[in-house]
């Protein structure tokens, strides 16, 4: 990214750790799966001062985007990406849309939420990825109202498959950090345990594939 004088990898885990988004213990995911650690991402916005600097990171990431191959519209993840969504649509001067998780009842009794026109090229913008099951859902329902979804875009990558699956939608994941280049800087900064770190490490063995490594 040129000049680009956005936060580096090591902030932002120092972020997550000041802001207490990464704890340990045993937590039931979205996908039912039991997880020895959990990332609080909605926590962010609560500190201004690391959101902006958070935020630095997603409009590098999605400039970087934009200069490849480009993007009409943004499209938020509910709840967790919504957050994310609106500041980097602002900052990036792009419509906005946001996809909930279930048609509404009344109404047009969409899922689309926003200014959808057919052919625009939509990039989602989530907190993180696990198995990818809410990013591909969402890009299930932008396509089925014409839009067109080549790209995620996320802050952190749990590494448990999610990449895998968004790929075999024909989507590219971007993160800005993965959950083992977090443990590594952390253990290394002293900031959790050997037990935890080899935790979280196991976590992302025990369910990504092959290719959702390296």
């Amino acid at each position: 990214m040129g000049s680009w004088a956005g936060p580096s990898k090591g902030e932002i885990v120092k972020i997550l750790i000041r802001t207490g988004a990464l704890k340990f213990g045993v937590f039931t995911l979205s996908s039912g799966r039991l997880s020895p650690y959990y990332i609080d991402l909605r926590l962010i916005p609560s500190f201004p001062a690391e959101f902006e600097r958070i935020m630095e990171a997603y409009e590098g990431m999605a400039a970087s985007i934009r200069g490849e191959r480009g993007f009409d519209a943004i499209a938020g993840i509910p709840t967790a990406g919504i957050p994310f969504a609106s500041v980097l649509a602002f900052k990036m001067r792009a419509p906005l849309i946001y996809v909930r998780r279930e048609a509404k009842a009344h109404g047009r009794e969409r899922r689309i939420e926003g200014m959808l026109l057919p052919g625009s090229k939509v990039l989602l913008v989530d907190d993180l990825i696990t198995t990818g099951n809410n990013l591909a859902s969402a890009a299930d329902s932008i396509r089925a109202e014409g839009g067109v979804v080549e790209d995620a875009l996320v802050l952190i990558d749990r590494e448990e498959g999610g990449g895998g699956l968004l790929a075999n939608r024909g989507i590219r994941l971007h993160c800005f950090l993965r959950i083992s280049e977090i443990a590594r800087m952390m253990l290394d900064m002293g900031a959790i345990s050997d037990e935890e770190y080899q935790a979280i490490i196991a976590q992302c063995e025990g369910s990504a594939g092959p290719d959702q490594r390296g």
